[in-house]
């Protein structure tokens, strides 16, 4: 997500953010005296109890609690509450001392340019978290004067990850005698095989997140670093008739054309494009690690993996939400022991066994198999230094912009050119103050 002006701006924009799979949360980052006793950390954030993070910071605040006798005042909110209260509640002394926020320049980094969070940086060098982070995970929790994320300031810290790569349904693969693509020209043989064949092979949704979410991956798979931080972080200009974008949005009409995609795809929601691939419709579905925990509840009737993207050194992807101390915190060193605890192996280790992308876990402590194999896919994605964030983050409003001009582009009412035309243009006006 990303940003719309400035100040002024900035709580209305915290207020509007829009793009699916959002999640909020805030860290205390002053340790003032507003209201607090010293001995009780309020915390909030907004994971369910049988999610991977809610397991998991369900024993942390046990395990603070015996640790230093303070007690854990937790409040659980939806993205909605916050989404509506935050403005007004962190600048006042209701604020809590520690809570979960999304991150990017539209969320934590507009908090950060109000002052409504604060900088933790000497926290991270006093517990030493900036050694358990990856460089492109630190991305999303450093933000400058701005708001704009990679700059020199921490204002958050995450304990999960999250990235998109390719599900493969290893039943129909057998079925069909197909072998799981290591090429991307394996990926395009498989997906002429299926058709042939007389099946989709992409699960695939034009009404949200998934079909920009391969837009980009897409250009992904013909960019480098350097475009990864033109796009996301405004060092230079981007070419929306660069080879990279260009790539993308032909490919991706391409994909409807041959049949890999479904003709209806513009009206397609992300829930049934998931579904379609618990049910064994299609045999491929590009989306993100999110889908993993309900993958192996849900989609159990037959085998299947999840692979980085066939011959791309990039991924979508990111840091998870972060651990943000709002600036009016009563007990922010409190805040901060609580997130030391989220960053312990045997924290890590709950994330990492509950379906969830940890950060910092020991190897030796995941012991599910399928829990293992995605850790395992994730950890080399970040030794490529192959996490490239989401195309939606850079302006506001950009997430609506991509889905209505890639279904402009899907159902045929706009050609290639014109759509990354529009796109272009778009990105252009909601990054203009940060260029």
């Amino acid at each position: 997500m990303a940003r719309t002006t400035r100040r002024a701006a900035t709580l209305s924009a915290v207020a509007a953010l829009s793009t699916a799979g959002l999640a909020l949360a805030g860290c205390s980052g002053g340790g003032g005296d507003a209201g607090g006793d010293g001995d009780t950390l309020r915390l909030w954030h907004y994971e369910s109890a049988d999610s991977a993070m809610g397991k998991a910071w369900d024993e942390a605040i046990r395990i603070f609690e015996e640790e230093t006798g303070a007690t854990v005042e937790f409040e659980e909110k939806s993205f909605e509450q916050i989404q509506k209260t935050a403005s007004q509640v962190l600048d006042t002394d209701a604020a809590p001392d520690l809570m979960e926020f999304n991150k990017g320049n539209a969320t934590a980094g507009f908090l950060a340019s109000t002052g409504l969070i604060s900088d933790i940086s000497d926290a991270v060098d006093e517990y030493g978290w900036a050694d358990k982070l990856a460089p492109s995970l630190q991305t999303t929790a450093k933000y400058t004067e701005d708001g704009v994320m990679g700059g020199d300031a921490w204002y958050g810290i995450p304990n999960y990850g999250e990235f998109v790569g390719v599900y493969y349904n290893l039943d129909m693969f057998a079925e069909a005698g197909l072998e799981v693509p290591t090429t991307y020209d394996e990926f395009v043989s498989v997906l002429d095989a299926f058709v042939a064949r007389g099946v989709t092979p992409l699960a695939e949704a034009g009404a949200e997140y998934p079909l920009g979410q391969l837009w980009y991956q897409l250009a992904l798979s013909q960019a480098d670093r350097s475009f990864v931080d033109d796009y996301q972080l405004y060092e230079n200009p981007v070419d929306w008739s660069g080879p990279e974008v260009t790539y993308a949005t032909e490919t991706l009409a391409e994909y409807v054309d041959k049949g890999y995609i479904a003709k209806d795809v513009s009206s397609v929601v992300a829930e049934d494009a998931g579904v379609s691939f618990i049910n064994g419709t299609s045999p491929i579905f590009v989306s993100g690690s999110w889908w993993y925990g309900r993958f192996v509840s849900e989609a159990s009737a037959f085998d299947w993996s999840l692979e980085s993207f066939p011959e791309s050194q990039l991924s979508l992807g990111s840091s998870g939400n972060l651990w943000v101390v709002p600036a009016n915190a009563a007990n922010a060193e409190l805040a901060y022991e609580f997130i030391d605890i989220t960053m312990r192996p045997e924290i890590q280790a709950i994330i990492g066994n509950n379906g969830g992308v940890p950060v910092a876990a020991d190897a030796a402590d995941i012991t599910d198999e399928k829990s293992a194999a995605l850790i395992e896919t994730f950890n080399g994605i970040l030794d490529d230094d192959g996490l490239s964030f989401y195309p939606d983050w850079p302006a506001p409003g950009f997430y609506d912009v991509l889905v209505q001009e890639l279904q402009g582009l899907v159902t045929g009412a706009q050609d290639a050119a014109t759509t990354a035309t529009n796109l272009g243009e778009q990105y252009d006006e909601g990054t203009a103050d940060y260029r």
